[in-house]
């Protein structure tokens, strides 16, 4: 019977106990990784950087300042969703290059990010970060989708100590901010409290407004 993507996110849960002895092969880590790549952003900036953790001592740092979170370490990757700490002049002048060497030179692209820069760059930082960051959610939600679509299990999560993260990684220096984990592995069900029950959801005539 062919499954499909609703049947995959109905398999998925946010896994408590994974299984240190499986680890998830590089090809289905490189697709969802992929999936991250392609998923949409605010004026195509993508404007987060994504890490890909299987150091063993790395993620034993981070575990520490990760509310003890076992997943960490016995998932076989960690995900580190790091957003820009401020939109600059430069940042956004890399994004343009780049879409002009693919697409070739515009006076309306070159205009719409004159403009984004009027817009952005005056703003506080931490209003850029947050929109950054914002952005960065939407790719862990392709992460997340793509994960379920490959059968790997994973757990988001916001638990953890933000500028101890970006210390371990040494993310400042590189102007980012951590702001979501997303460990990979595999689900132990003998362990997992949470692997047996029932996804509960608000039924859609609460969660959904049909306007008209």
């Amino acid at each position: 019977m062919t499954t499909t993507l609703f049947d995959k996110l109905n398999w998925r849960y946010a896994t408590k106990k994974m299984d240190p002895s499986k680890p998830v092969p590089q090809d289905k880590v490189d697709q969802i990784v992929e999936a991250v790549r392609m998923a949409p952003t605010s004026s195509g900036t993508q404007p987060f950087h994504l890490f890909v953790i299987t150091n063993p001592e790395t993620r034993a740092e981070i575990r520490k300042v990760a509310w003890d979170q076992a997943q960490i370490t016995d998932g076989s990757h960690l995900l580190v969703f790091a957003a820009w700490d401020n939109y600059t002049a430069e940042r956004i002048d890399n994004v343009v290059e780049q879409m002009e060497d693919e697409r070739g030179k515009s006076e309306t692209l070159s205009g719409y990010y004159d403009n984004l820069k009027n817009a952005y760059l005056p703003r506080a930082e931490d209003v850029n970060y947050n929109h950054a960051a914002r952005q960065a959610y939407i790719g862990l939600g392709f992460a997340l989708a793509a994960a379920a679509e490959l059968e790997v299990d994973s757990t988001p999560m916001e638990g953890f100590d933000p500028e101890a993260v970006d210390a371990i990684l040494g993310l400042r220096e590189k102007g980012l901010r951590s702001v979501v984990l997303l460990p990979l592995g595999y689900r132990q069900e003998e362990g997992d409290w949470l692997v047996k029950m029932k996804k509960v959801r608000k039924p859609r005539e609460e969660f959904v407004t049909q306007v008209a």
